[in-house]
């Protein structure tokens, strides 16, 4: 089974003027996927292209479709159903991810998601990154973590799984900062988490902010460690979905080795040997209930 990107277009409020018009230091939407990088193709041409493309070189059979570009519940229910139901009626598609801000998910919003999770697997991604505020509006983000403390909240028991994104080695932020973050989302028993070591990408902030040297991206072998770390704080059964982001080469300031996610995951795993551990080996018994 295997993922297939999808962009339909929806925007960002942390773009398009309500909240800012600067977005994320980080962001560059056209980075984020391919779909951005080329004229648009309508949902139905992406998937089958991404069906075409897949299956020649994973010779998979079944596909999610992932919502991964922009904030995909920013706009109206009844366009995001349109959407998304549009996705589900594919007969290769058996699932759906769909990334998304922690600020953007109404209750509507919400309703609507527990609806298609009685048709199909879903899964709902929030952008967190950190659980730190200061870091957050660092990062020119739109929310604090209070935001995604009312999301997750908001989101329990409705049917879908809840997946979260982490940026490791952001500005400030010590070893302890990140092990916080990791607790957190071990306390409450997140579905899903996907690690991103922090990189630029051209004309953002950050990348202006690293040619200057005010920020200094991290080495291959800090994130390793970081990544260890952190996934030694989170239960063993947390599905961790990513340990290392990237972008096209055309829009990569930094760091290099990050175009290389093989021999990111061979360090981890020969990182997890030497040091006689495994993920969730630090996650605390008994946990309490969910947030």
């Amino acid at each position: 089974m295997r993922k297939i990107s999808l962009d339909a277009g929806f925007g960002c409020p942390n773009r398009d003027g309500t909240l800012s018009s600067r977005g994320c230091v980080f962001c560059d939407p056209a980075s984020f996927s391919p779909s951005r990088q080329f004229p648009s193709l309508s949902i139905r041409q992406q998937i089958d292209e991404g069906i075409r493309r897949l299956a020649a070189r994973y010779h998979a059979k079944r596909f999610v479709g992932y919502f991964q570009p922009g904030t995909n519940t920013y706009g109206p229910v009844d366009r995001l159903r349109e959407m998304f139901s549009r996705v589900m009626e594919h007969p290769k598609i058996v699932g759906v991810m769909i990334g998304t801000r922690p600020d953007c998910v109404a209750d509507d919003v919400l309703d609507l998601l527990e609806e298609l999770s009685r048709r199909t697997w879903l899964t709902v991604e929030f952008g967190l990154q950190t659980i730190h505020d200061r870091t957050l509006q660092w990062m020119n983000r739109g929310h604090g973590y209070g935001a995604f403390l009312d999301a997750i909240r908001r989101s329990r028991n409705r049917g879908f799984e809840i997946g979260v994104h982490v940026i490791l080695g952001l500005p400030g932020e010590s070893r302890a900062d990140m092990m916080a973050t990791a607790r957190e989302l071990a306390r409450m028993e997140i579905d899903s988490v996907k690690l991103h070591n922090l990189y630029a990408v051209r004309d953002t902030p950050l990348a202006g902010m690293v040619a200057r040297g005010e920020v200094r991206l991290p080495e291959f072998e800090e994130h390793v460690g970081r990544v260890v770390d952190f996934l030694e704080e989170l239960p063993p059964d947390c599905v961790i979905d990513r340990i290392s982001g990237d972008a096209p080469r055309a829009y990569l300031v930094g760091p290099e080795w990050c175009l290389d996610k093989s021999a990111v995951r061979d360090a981890v795993e020969a990182e997890f040997r030497h040091r006689g551990s495994r993920q969730g080996c630090r996650a605390a018994a008994g946990r309490p209930g969910r947030t």
